[in-house]
């Protein structure tokens, strides 16, 4: 079996900067990603637009064109994708890497359509793909999403949206302005701070006149079938009618996985262990790449100031061995 240089998990952007960057350094690599490209971005909402502008998202110096000055989700997709096609980076889709064992210095990786070898691997999974769960009665039932991409089936609808992040108040004045009755519980005293200035005054707005209701210092107690039950700042208990809960309470990166590949995981945040200068863990030869490396802070890595992990990383690998590919 071939052994290769290189297996990245996971194509989204950083994924596919570690990949341009081997490419350009006569790696042997590969990516497996169990979706599409940047599958994570497709599975944003439809109409949500970045925080950062252009410049900052951009990959390899490939200029990054977009009519907007703060680019939106097609845009997103319509450059990476295309930077993937331009580059024709090696990368198989629709395949889930299971398992990740070393034997002495080679890599065994199991994915659910075959098995590979390789000298080094590159986690890059992000955190998009395991929902920070609320953990009450009925989070199970149908009507609970924990993914958000458009205002149109809430029409009509009494809503609940949980949380105050940008995810959450997206949601809420989209679809308060599709005709959903909204209500917002909050377990913070105020929405959040980290939500975009050019929409923090509209959601402020909307709850100060009433168009849209918010809870501060709430929680959630219970979800049923035609209506929620929830705790205000007085420990009072309220239920009130509703149809759809939008949990928006964030994300979390796969910690089972990066346990079972040997990754050191520390403290509350489950902050796994890496070297800041080159992104290697624990495990000689296994790195971390992108928001994956902030354990629960997802927060703390981004695009903009993760994309110099791919040179890091690829740094670190040339200088372990000669690398003489033709």
């Amino acid at each position: 079996m071939e052994i290769l240089d290189i297996l990245i998990i996971g194509a989204g952007p950083i994924g596919i900067n570690c990949a341009i960057e081997a490419q350009k350094n006569n790696l042997n690599y590969l990516i497996i990603e169990k979706g599409t490209i940047v599958n994570s971005l497709y599975h944003y909402p439809l109409y949500m637009r970045f925080f950062s502008t252009a410049e900052k998202l951009e990959i390899d110096g490939t200029p990054f064109i977009s009519t907007a000055p703060k680019p939106g989700r097609q845009d997103a997709l319509e450059y990476y994708q295309g930077i993937a096609r331009q580059k024709d980076l090696n990368i198989h889709l629709y395949e889930k890497v299971l398992k990740v064992s070393k034997v002495l210095d080679v890599f065994d990786i199991e994915t659910t359509k075959g098995k590979y070898k390789a000298k080094n691997v590159v986690i890059a999974t992000g955190f998009y793909d395991i929902p920070n769960l609320m953990n009450i009665p009925g989070e199970e039932l149908p009507k609970v999403k924990h993914y958000y991409t458009e205002p149109y089936p809430y029409a009509r609808q009494k809503v609940v949206v949980v949380g105050s992040s940008n995810s959450a108040v997206d949601a809420a004045l989209e679809t308060y302005r599709k005709g959903a009755d909204v209500t917002m519980i909050v377990r913070h005293s105020e929405i959040s701070k980290s939500v975009k200035y050019w929409v923090k005054p509209d959601i402020e707005n909307r709850i100060a006149e009433g168009s849209i209701k918010a809870h501060f210092n709430a929680e959630m107690v219970e979800v049923k079938e035609n209506s929620v039950i929830f705790k205000d700042e007085n420990n009072h208990i309220h239920e009130i009618e509703n149809d759809f809960v939008l949990a928006m309470t964030g994300y979390l990166p796969d910690f089972e996985f990066l346990k079972n590949s040997g990754i050191e995981l520390n403290g509350d945040c489950l902050n796994p262990y890496y070297n800041l200068e080159t992104m290697e863990t624990n495990v000689p030869h296994l790195y971390l790449a992108g928001v994956v490396c902030g354990g629960k802070d997802t927060h703390l890595w981004f695009i903009e100031n993760s994309r110099v992990h791919a040179s890091m990383i690829v740094t670190s690998i040339l200088s372990k061995y000669p690398v003489n590919h033709s």
